[in-house]
């Protein structure tokens, strides 16, 4: 297990502590390590807060939802993953993810138990940056296939993110064909007062902070860090639309 200090070194507390995220990974580790199917993995806490690893691990599971959201898993999905997981995690954390991640691939999951699973041991934050990731990985090609989409809004369902939440993650995505995108990653309406629009930004700004993830890692607090950005960037967008001071 020594070589995958970057997935399983952040601690597996409530992810193999059984469920079907259980299940999957501790195959693709048995797999690799043994070649039995089953792993023999040390859990480093029994506590039911998140760790690091188990937000990790659940990163991985819902990524290979997502590539088999159309039925098969294409090479150049493999690729845009690569790239990925590369600007997220490092070549040697990437290196390590793919490996586990083809593994989970050749498995069958069903999407929405794994989905109940995280929604009841994550917090409403820690769902907010998952569901963005999935976001990063479905827009990464610049080709959205509708059926990733589908499924990320099915996910985002289950974990009870709200409407508003939901298209503040995507609209910057989006950017350039919806020219309301400053106000829906915002989440207030385009008739709203100048007051108000800086209302939502302190408020958005909050709700996104980098710490609000620190329990993550920091690879996950640098990802995070990306969704605060964008909320900057609605922000300085409409104040120049607006002319606000």
């Amino acid at each position: 297990m020594a070589g995958f200090g970057k997935w399983i070194g952040g601690g597996l507390g409530w992810v193999l502590g059984g469920g079907p995220i259980g299940a999957l990974i501790g195959f693709a580790l048995g797999s690799m390590f043994d070649g039995s199917g089953s792993a023999s993995v040390k859990q480093t806490t029994q506590t039911r807060r998140t760790t690091e690893g188990d937000f990790k691990m659940s990163l991985l599971v819902m990524m290979a939802c997502i590539m088999k959201a159309d039925g098969r898993v294409h090479k150049a999905e493999l690729s845009v993953v690569k790239k990925f997981l590369v600007a997220n995690f490092g070549e040697e954390g990437a290196l390590e993810a793919l490996q586990i991640l083809k593994n989970i691939l050749e498995q069958p999951i069903n999407e929405t138990e794994v989905a109940m699973q995280i929604n009841q041991h994550m917090n409403y934050s820690a769902k907010l940056q998952l569901v963005h990731l999935l976001f990063d990985i479905a827009f990464a090609d610049g080709e959205v296939h509708p059926s990733e989409l589908s499924m990320i809004e099915r996910i985002s369902s289950i974990f009870r993110i709200s409407t508003a939440d939901f298209e503040s993650l995507k609209a910057p995505f989006n950017k350039q064909s919806d020219p309301a995108w400053a106000y829906k990653t915002l989440e207030v309406e385009p008739t709203a007062s100048d007051d108000e629009v800086k209302k939502a930004y302190r408020r958005m700004a909050m709700k996104y902070h980098p710490d609000k993830v620190n329990n993550l890692g920091d690879d996950m607090k640098k990802s995070a860090t990306e969704k605060f950005r964008t909320i900057n960037d609605a922000y300085e967008s409409l104040k120049k639309t607006r002319g606000i001071n």
